[in-house]
């Protein structure tokens, strides 16, 4: 039976430079990357996801990039599906990094199940508007709605379902959900001054603009006609479609997609800063410079 690969676990919000220190230090390692992120599972979608170059996957091997179409659901039970399979046949070390919190604690927590789905009782909670739904989550478990964004529909629905369920709130049961580790990994997480994350946020929105990103949008409306209701969720592609139809001149989608990228930006780190055993870092140094650090704390145990 092969052992159990080293796993880093690199996390951190999006523009923090998570794919360049992965790529240092899975050289230094001899390792390969196992990506995290809900979004750059997707074909096609490459500049608005911020996915490594081919440059960097012909100098290491990423997993769990570009496996799924874009007009196509892509689940977290299917993330840790594939990477766990990836895992047990992994012989070298592997760098889990990425920007999606919920695949982190899924992949090494474990899938929270809770009661089965109630599809005609879920129908009816999802007809009220998006503002009573998140009113009543605040009445009935306030530590969930504290948690999980007033826009995010879907999750609303799936707590006050479980709590109407079961008479409990959902944070409850998330509360001992996790409790043991499925993959046993050393953290680190990625630490930027506020300012200067914003800097590197709105200069990164610019440089996509400038590397094609609306005719990459273009082209996935061309081939796929709509994206799927998972991958429409990516940060900036919903804005750039507004713009292509017409709904929205370009300069101001681009301001839009700056604001909705620092409030996602925010909100990845409210998520992380709850994960236990982590080393933050500096991130304002050089990916060598990090690697380096990062390699030595793994090395030292």
């Amino acid at each position: 039976m092969t052992a159990a690969p080293t796993i880093v676990a690199l996390i951190g919000c999006t523009a923090a430079g998570k794919s360049a220190i992965s790529i240092e230090l899975a050289k230094r390692l001899g390792g390969e990357i196992l990506t995290v992120d809900s979004m750059q599972v997707y074909c096609g979608m490459d500049i608005g996801t911020a996915k490594p170059t081919a440059s960097e996957r012909d100098q290491i091997i990423h997993h769990l990039l570009d496996v799924a179409a874009p007009n196509e659901e892509f689940t977290v039970a299917r993330f840790v599906r594939m990477a766990d399979a990836i895992i047990a046949e992994s012989e070298r070390p592997l760098i889990a990094t990425g920007g999606t919190p919920m695949f982190f604690k899924a992949l090494f927590e474990g899938l929270f199940e809770g009661p089965s789905a109630d599809p005609e009782r879920r129908e009816r909670i999802a007809r009220e508007p998006a503002h009573r739904l998140h009113a009543r989550l605040v009445s009935v478990d306030p530590q969930a709605a504290a948690r999980i964004h007033a826009n995010d529909t879907r999750r609303i629905v799936r707590a006050l379902e479980v709590y109407e369920l079961t008479g409990r709130p959902i944070s409850s049961f998330q509360e001992q959900w996790g409790a043991a580790t499925r993959h046993p990994a050393k953290w680190f997480g990625l630490a930027w001054e506020k300012e200067t994350l914003n800097r590197r946020i709105n200069a990164r929105v610019k440089q996509m603009i400038e590397a094609g990103w609306v005719d990459e949008v273009r082209a996935l409306l061309a081939e796929y006609g709509q994206l799927s209701k998972t991958a429409g969720k990516a940060t900036g592609y919903a804005e750039l479609i507004k713009h292509i139809h017409d709904e929205c001149p370009l300069d101001v989608t681009i301001e839009e997609i700056k604001i909705a990228t620092r409030q996602l930006a925010r909100r990845q780190l409210k998520w992380f800063r709850r994960f236990p055993n982590v080393q933050w870092l500096n991130g304002d140094q050089s990916p060598a410079r990090l690697a380096d650090t990062i390699l030595q704390a793994v090395q030292c145990g």
